[in-house]
């Protein structure tokens, strides 16, 4: 039997049309060109990490899932039939993304072993000025979003939200949104690469090319009356305290400031994953300890048990429900 132990994995980078370099200032290696996302602990046919440290180096999730699923991703994080529940991922928005909608499970069209795709986002990094788009304008239904996207001025029916550093959002499927230029977020979905674009600005992609949009499906899965969706300034926490900034059937994601040594432990239900929003400090477990500093993402299987945190850290902490 392997003892459990915190596992870090070995990220995808993926090149977006919108990406830049800013991945680098965690440490971490990109490829060359414009790198907008690095899927940091994930379990997709388009992207699935490998194990780097530790006895499973060498192991992708997916095999990890095979081999102790059950006891490592906990009662409600592990499904006999589905992969690892959730993805975690660094997003630098060098670039406005597209205009887009997730669908939720039960949309009929999803491509064959997909499923919907709620999200949230925790804003690591925003420049002066920056802002996102945040659902749809009171009043907007589907005859006036069609007739926008139809007549090139869907821009008229989005909401405007500047963000800083600091700021969560939880995007239910349904929600129209886009990050926009000058943000490096966190973000913890389902494990879904599912995504509708609604408008691309008319730009060319990687291959010189205009991107797909997807409106028939995007009009389908939009939630007119809103799907939910929050927002929260989430600063004001007191040192080695808990703030829920995000919660939902897939995941709770809670903000935590270590200041002290911090005892937590994992429970059976469910695995934990770290991720370490700013600072630098220690993670230790029984048998072991090691170093964390920003942008490190951390997979504590669901029989860890007891762990701690030390130093100057900002953490977020998700489970399954």
């Amino acid at each position: 039997m392997t003892t459990p132990y915190p596992l870090q994995f070995k990220p995808e980078m993926k090149e977006r049309i919108w990406g830049g370099r800013a991945l680098e200032r965690f440490g971490l290696e990109l490829p060359e060109g414009a790198i907008g996302e690095g899927w940091m602990i994930g379990d997709h046919p388009n992207g699935t990490t490998k194990v780097m440290n530790g006895e499973l180096a060498g192991l992708g999730l997916d095999e990890i899932r095979e081999r102790h699923g059950r006891e490592f991703f906990g009662t409600k994080g592990y499904a006999e039939n589905g992969r690892f529940p959730l993805l975690i991922k660094l997003l630098d928005c060098n670039d406005d993304l597209s205009i887009q909608v997730h669908p939720t499970d039960s949309y009929e069209k999803l491509p064959k072993g997909e499923l919907g795709k709620t999200e949230m986002w925790y804003v690591l990094d925003a420049k002066p000025g920056a802002k996102i788009i945040y659902g749809l304008k009171e009043g907007v239904d589907r005859p006036a979003l069609a007739a926008a996207i139809e007549e090139g001025r869907v821009m008229d029916c989005l909401q405007e939200v500047p963000v800083e550093a600091g700021d969560a959002f939880y995007i239910p499927a349904g929600t129209v949104h886009a990050l926009c230029a000058g943000v490096v977020v966190a973000e913890i979905q389902q494990n879904s690469d599912t995504t509708y674009r609604v408008f691309d600005y008319n730009r060319p992609g990687l291959d010189g090319k205009l991107r797909e949009l997807h409106v028939e499906d995007s009009l389908n899965v939009t939630a007119y009356e809103g799907a939910g969706a929050t927002r929260m300034k989430t600063d004001g926490i007191g040192a080695n305290e808990w703030l829920v900034i995000a919660e939902s059937p897939y995941f709770v994601v809670e903000k935590g400031l270590v200041r002290a040594p911090w005892k937590l432990s994992t429970t059976p239900e469910s695995f934990v994953i770290l991720v370490v929003a700013e600072g630098a400090g220690t993670l230790s477990w029984e048998g072991g300890k090691q170093d964390v500093k920003a942008g490190e993402c951390f997979l504590l299987p669901a029989n860890l048990g007891g762990y701690e945190l030390d130093g100057e850290l900002t953490v977020l902490r998700s489970v399954t429900p």
